[in-house]
């Protein structure tokens, strides 16, 4: 929405930080827990990762906070690495954004919308389902920033208190509750040791990965310097909390036989409130959280499209993606194109293979950022950073131990969805080296023609 005619909106503090929130909250937490269960028995290891992970994702907000403020501009990573390291570097991370990174997520968030909403609509096709859902809210975000800022506000604060009356719930109306004893007693930090424990804090890693959402929609927000500090904490603070507590909840009312179920292992959440509500109750804690996914998937369709904007201005063969409205400022084409590409996913792949890919390639460029902020304090010493990195050097070393020891286990553990992840990596090269010559091709011409126009003057 234009400001006197003539400035869009700018997103300011809660706005943004509500965009955060939901960017991480969602299909993460609400589909892993089967997964992890499946290789590690130990509910209390389980309960820690949620809690490393909160660490990991404090750390890296951290990290991102300084690198946002001293370059406040839309793209995230792919800003970031460009500046860093090589062009090249940043446009590889873009182009992994554009093609799965938030693609992806939304078509795992519309799996899972449609694997949680089946059961109170058996009459339509769990893709459909994910289909409709997909294509109202890119309209929605197609038509107006102020409108889709509004609606994430609004259902932000609905997501934080349903998650809170779903713990409540979980404790005090609960008949049976699960026993916690048997983990106590083999609860061993051996554990963190296994390749398992590995693996599945790449699941709860995604969970978390929303965290950096801010640094990809710098452009919108109103004093990016300040305001995306302050959105990265609270919001990751905030999650790590609630993330805990509804893991906490589904373990303690959900037996381990059932969620390990491959009928009920991508909807944890479903199985946790039939234990606490019955079957009625927990269709309609079903709804309520389809609602909060659906709030999730327009999370990404708004922050995604935001880097293929970006890459569009900076990259003349995908100088159509920078289309924006006049009118409302937001990036149409970049939209309607992520929107297809998970719309393409949904009927083409798999959850599983889908999520494991997607959780590795991120992970990856996420760490080369992190790592970036030693770069660029030895590169650009003299630049202005409004905010630096609190904790430094520990702070970053501590995000990149965690994320070498994850990809490690990953990559050896889980080849097959490494091996995926980086073949989008590698068609983005190769539309690297197509841009590279085609641009270096039209300034050669643009040079002879300049040349020739010269001579016919003398």
């Amino acid at each position: 929405m234009a400001l006197n005619g003539s400035q869009p909106l700018k997103l300011g503090l809660i706005t943004t930080s509500a965009f955060v929130i939901t960017n991480m909250i969602g299909v993460g937490v609400f589909t892993s827990l089967g997964y992890q269960f499946k290789g590690i028995p130990n509910a209390l290891v389980i309960l820690c990762l949620w809690i490393i992970g909160g660490i990991l994702a404090l750390c890296g907000a951290l990290v991102y906070s300084e690198l946002g403020a001293a370059m406040p501009r839309s793209g995230g990573e792919y800003h970031y690495l460009s500046k860093i390291y090589h062009p090249w570097i940043g446009f590889l991370s873009g182009w992994v954004s554009i093609t799965v990174g938030f693609a992806a997520p939304v078509a795992i968030a519309g799996m899972a919308l449609g694997a949680y909403s089946h059961g109170f609509l058996p009459f339509l096709y769990p893709k459909y389902i994910a289909l409709i859902v997909i294509i109202l809210l890119t309209f929605v975000h197609a038509y107006d920033i102020r409108f889709g800022g509004n609606f994430q506000k609004i259902f932000t604060l609905f997501n934080i208190f349903l998650i809170l009356v779903f713990v409540v719930c979980s404790i005090f109306i609960t008949h049976a509750h699960q026993s916690l004893s048997i983990h106590f007693s083999s609860f061993s930090l051996k554990d963190f040791l296994k390749p398992a424990v590995a693996i599945s804090l790449i699941y709860v890693s995604y969970a978390y990965s929303g965290w950096n959402a801010a640094a990809y929609i710098a452009s919108d927000i109103n004093k990016p310097q300040q305001t995306i500090p302050r959105s990265l904490l609270f919001s990751t603070l905030s999650v790590t909390a609630l993330y805990f507590l509804l893991n906490f909840s589904f373990i303690y009312t959900a037996p381990r036989s059932e969620l390990i179920l491959d009928k009920n292992i991508q909807n944890p959440g479903l199985i946790s409130a039939i234990h606490i509500f019955g079957p009625t109750g927990g269709n309609i804690m079903g709804i309520l959280i389809s609602l909060l996914l659906i709030t999730n998937i327009s999370s990404y369709i708004f922050v995604g499209p935001r880097i293929s904007q970006v890459m569009g201005e900076d990259i003349k063969l995908l100088k159509f993606i920078s289309f924006k409205s006049k009118k409302h400022g937001t990036p149409i084409v970049a939209i309607v194109i992520q929107s297809s590409i998970a719309i393409l996913l949904i009927f083409t792949t798999s959850f599983e293979t889908v999520f494991a890919s997607t959780g590795f390639v991120l992970a990856f460029f996420t760490l080369l950022a992190v790592i970036g902020v030693f770069v660029h304090r030895f590169k650009f010493p003299d630049v202005e950073r409004p905010y630096k990195t609190w904790g430094y050097p520990f702070i970053p070393v501590i995000f990149i131990l965690i994320m070498l020891w994850t990809l490690y286990f990953t990559f050896t553990d889980k080849p097959k969805y490494s091996i995926i992840g980086f073949l989008a990596v590698l068609s983005g090269s190769i539309i690297y080296l197509i841009s590279t010559w085609s641009e270096k091709r039209s300034l050669k011409k643009d040079s002879v023609n300049q040349q020739t126009n010269k001579s016919i003057n003398q």
